[in-house]
């Protein structure tokens, strides 16, 4: 079975929010997979088995914090983790890749890593960022959505209602203050199926306090 979220996870307490924020998208009916990357084979047997054994075990943990040990879990090669990633994402028809924050952000904050800000840059798929500290919050939900993203992007404003509705959430305007997901656009005119962001969408990430939701140019996800 195909998922429609695939969650980033290497154990860290930052993926651990990558994964409570897959949860909270969940709940509006979205399937997800686990997906740790390794970036080479071990030559030597003993060494292989271990490498994959750890990778296993990692996504194990992940599968047991998501609440649902039955969850897909795939061990990725890959020299590039968002290539990796990608590819998965494209193989099982997921809509979304889900991320932690970097390991420096202050909590409360969304502020891609390396693997996703690469995707970012031209990405082929939705990219969602949790804030950092997401795990902790006990009473964590999806009750505000906000929306930036050109007039002409009907995909992001199509993504914000659609979750909105599922998730029992509304979808407040600009001027409405923190809200516990932004849903960004690509900028207008841009390669459609790509991600590509203007100075608005990026100071709209930079400001951000919540989860982040960015899309390739003319898509939607988790509709």
């Amino acid at each position: 079975m195909s998922a429609d979220i695939i969650v980033s996870y290497d154990g860290t307490p930052n993926d651990d929010d990558a994964i409570a924020l897959a949860s909270l998208l969940a709940q509006a009916g979205a399937t997800i997979a686990l997906a740790y990357v390794r970036h080479a084979p071990e030559f030597d047997l003993r060494r292989e088995e271990l490498a994959e054994h750890d990778a296993r075990r990692r996504l194990q943990q992940g599968a047991a914090l998501l609440g649902d040990p039955g969850a897909a879990q795939h061990v990725v090669i890959s020299p590039s983790t968002p290539e990796g990633l990608a590819k998965l994402a494209a193989t099982e028809r997921a809509s979304v890749i889900v991320f932690g924050s970097d390991y420096r952000t202050p909590p409360g904050h969304a502020e891609p890593g390396t693997s996703a800000q690469n995707l970012l840059e031209g990405g082929p798929i939705a990219i969602a960022v949790a804030p950092a500290g997401l795990r902790t919050q006990t009473d964590a939900a999806i009750r505000s959505i906000g929306v930036v993203a050109a007039e002409s992007d009907a995909g992001a404003r199509r993504t914000a209602e659609a979750l909105a509705a599922r998730l029992g959430a509304t979808v407040a305007g600009s001027s409405n203050g923190p809200v516990d997901l932004t849903v960004v656009g690509s900028q207008d005119g841009s390669t459609d199926g790509r991600i590509a962001l203007s100075g608005v969408t990026r100071s709209a990430l930079d400001s951000a306090r919540g989860s982040v939701l960015v899309l390739p140019t003319g898509t939607s996800a988790l509709t």
